[in-house]
């Protein structure tokens, strides 16, 4: 969990400016993050000085969230989930999922999500979504990946199908991308690799070679002892109907 939240990429300010200006998002406007986890998500909310409710059923990960965001007093956390947040009716203006949709039953979130948005609410989904191959590195690090991942080929695409999203929000929806990177010292690096669960842990076949690997990878494309990972944060939002 330590690598999780020191690594992971967080998301940047753009999804808020966004929203404000297609979406009527404004300070006072409540949020209820759902599969809010570490925190990540409800970050730029809370920073636009928004209200927002975590609602996350994995107690480490939602103790993870209470510690990152204990300076803001306008974020609250409950042990709920998307098919059951435990919010009134009718009671936030945006509903958030993070890199979380995929964990959702669809059908009864998407019940539970129209009850609790007011009449004039919003459902944003986002996603950040690392580039495989804009740079020679990326592509070395993902041909890394790809050898010696236990199951990273299942889990790469980590954004939805449009068809998906737009069965979900059942009309029409608006996407942008934003982008975003990371750069990384080789400890660093290191511990962004250790935090993806397809990567095997200590003891397990591969642990050590995709270590020396890395290495490899990093001395050769870091620039100035550094290398980046890009990422398009992808956003969807809209009205679900």
């Amino acid at each position: 969990m330590d690598d999780y939240v020191r690594y992971r990429p967080r998301y940047p300010a753009g999804v808020v400016d966004i929203l404000a200006a297609e979406a009527g998002l404004q300070p006072q406007s409540i949020v209820a993050d759902i599969g809010s986890g570490t925190g990540f998500s409800a970050e730029p909310f809370l920073r636009n000085g928004n209200r927002v409710i975590g609602i996350e059923p994995n107690r480490e990960m939602r103790q993870a969230g209470e510690q990152l965001l204990a300076s803001y007093p306008s974020f609250r956390s409950v042990d709920g989930s998307a098919e059951a947040t435990t919010l009134a009716d009718a009671s936030v203006d945006f509903v958030l999922a993070g890199q979380a949709f995929h964990w959702f039953d669809r059908a009864r979130a998407r019940a539970e999500f129209a009850r609790i948005l007011r009449p004039d609410g919003r459902m944003v989904l986002m996603w950040n979504v690392r580039r495989l191959d804009s740079t020679p590195f990326l592509r070395a690090y993902d041909q890394l990946l790809t050898r010696f991942g236990t199951d990273y080929l299942a889990v790469r695409c980590e954004a939805m199908d449009d068809r998906v999203i737009a069965g979900f929000f059942g009309g029409p929806f608006v996407k942008r991308t934003i982008y975003n990177f990371q750069e990384f010292d080789f400890p660093g690096l290191r511990g962004r690799l250790l935090s993806s669960s397809y990567v095997p842990a200590a003891g397990e076949p591969n642990h050590a070679v995709i270590l020396e690997g890395l290495r490899e990878v990093f001395d050769a494309h870091a620039v100035d002892g550094c290398v980046r990972l890009e990422y398009d944060t992808q956003v969807y939002f809209g009205k679900l109907q």
